[in-house]
């Protein structure tokens, strides 16, 4: 048997709320030890050195580490990666998109003997990057915590985080939503505690039929990248509820998202946009939002991901991660 042991970076600022869950989740389902460190901003210069350092093989351990982003992968260059050492290491990056924030940590060969990315597209320059296999731990959502299911969802759209600028005024959303009969909600208030503004994020999204989210391409922010397109938690948590996302999705949505699970709206018209939404708010059944949940329990929820990383790692057996797996294929789930 490999224990593992799971260390969580833990990014500074709001919004990291569902990573902050899932190191939580991945940590209970793993059996694992749990280290959590803070982003602290620029990684000092003596644990840069030691990221240079090579590493020790030793004892039946793995270590998994979990990263907001590819720079954070630099707090890795702890004492216990070297003494007594790990049998296998990994990384799960999940901004994997900023390739330049690479840490000397991670290109050095040997470290990580495997790399988990959210991005599929860049599964091949991880991997020249790293000279590590890598592979395919999308973003997911965790399935088993959603709200109970309402066939009445009177929120027609909710707004979850930015949005272009014909859509970022939430008083002017809601009355122009009103001139057409639709019911808007602007965004949760923000909560400082991850796990309260997660369930206040999940109620919100429980109780609407469609979810307001715009890809990067169009909804640009100094802190998205400026050319890649992603995926994040904002479509996942919302197909969880079985909220519709409505926006524009990024490329990458098609290869984990179910056709229905996304419709467009114009991202520079309000009013435009709003009668789109309009035409599909009409077709809405409380049936579109039970499919959802059925699919996203099948297709993204945390814990198929946790399965294929426990696999390469070559841990466990986990009772917890087998129970709750059953649980996703179970009726009512």
């Amino acid at each position: 048997m490999t224990a593992v042991d799971l260390l969580h970076v833990r990014a500074a600022g709001l919004g990291w709320g569902p990573i902050d869950e899932l190191a939580t989740l991945c940590a209970r389902l793993l059996g694992a030890r749990l280290l959590t460190v803070d982003d602290r901003g620029e990684v000092s210069l003596p644990r840069k050195l030691a990221g240079r350092a090579p590493r020790r093989r030793a004892r039946r351990r793995a270590l998994l580490v979990l990263a907001p982003s590819p720079a954070h992968l630099a707090y890795a260059a702890r004492r216990a990666h070297w003494m007594p050492g790990y049998h296998r290491t990994a990384a799960w990056v999940i901004d994997s998109f900023w390739t330049d924030r690479l840490s000397g940590m991670a290109a050095h060969r040997g470290h990580f003997d495997h790399v988990f990315i959210t991005d599929p597209e860049l599964i091949e320059e991880w991997s020249a990057l790293t000279g590590a296999p890598v592979h395919w731990a999308p973003w997911g959502a965790d399935t088993l915590a959603a709200t109970a299911p309402t066939a009445e969802r009177p929120t027609d759209l909710v707004r979850i985080g930015r949005q272009p600028a014909a859509w970022a005024d939430d008083a002017d959303t809601r009355a122009a939503a009103a001139e057409l009969g639709l019911v808007v909600e602007g965004r949760p208030p923000l909560a400082r505690d991850p796990a309260q503004n997660q369930a206040a994020v999940r109620r919100a999204l429980g109780r609407s039929k469609f979810a307001l989210a715009f890809t990067n391409r169009v909804s640009p922010a100094p802190y998205t990248h400026p050319t890649r397109e992603y995926l994040t938690g904002r479509w996942t948590d919302a197909l969880a509820q079985g909220a519709t996302v409505a926006g524009v999705a990024p490329p990458s949505a098609a290869q984990i998202l179910w056709p229905g699970a996304t419709v467009d709206l114009d991202p520079e018209d309000l009013r435009a946009g709003l009668t789109q939404l309009q035409e599909h708010v009409a077709a809405w059944r409380p049936a579109t939002a039970a499919r959802h949940r059925a699919l996203a329990r099948e297709r993204l929820d945390w814990r198929h991901r946790i399965a294929g990383i426990a696999e390469v790692l070559e841990a466990g057996p986990f009772p917890a991660l087998e129970a709750e797996l059953g649980l996703l294929a179970g009726p009512g789930a």
